[in-house]
């Protein structure tokens, strides 16, 4: 039986690759550098905003938001209404009994 042995294979580094790799890990580095001072600066800007334009963005997402909310109908409402009063006279007569019960044997014991 013939041994194969296998080739160790040896990287060889070319010190211009490096040198190259190294100058975009640079760039890539400063590029982000410069997009956080474009943040910063935007954000100086927003706060500069005067009185008025602050209150007038806030009516303008007001607004919007309200666009978006989901109004009931009438008929959705008084279901809706129908439930919640339900729900809050089913949890007053359960605290009610509970109270009743615990009174009942506080006075046995």
């Amino acid at each position: 039986m013939a041994e194969v042995r296998k080739k160790q294979t040896v990287k060889k580094y070319n010190i211009d690759e490096m040198i190259e790799e190294q100058d975009k890990k640079k760039k890539k580095k400063e590029v982000k550098k410069k997009e956080t001072k474009k943040e910063t600066k935007k954000e100086v800007k927003k706060e500069k905003k005067g009185l008025w334009t602050k209150f007038m963005t806030f009516c303008h997402g007001v607004k919007s938001e309200f666009q978006k909310v989901h109004w009931p109908n009438k008929e959705n409402m008084v279901k809706y209404s129908i439930a919640v009063i339900i729900f809050i006279i089913f949890c007053a007569l359960f605290f009610y009994l509970i109270d009743i019960i615990f009174a009942a044997v506080q006075t046995l014991f």
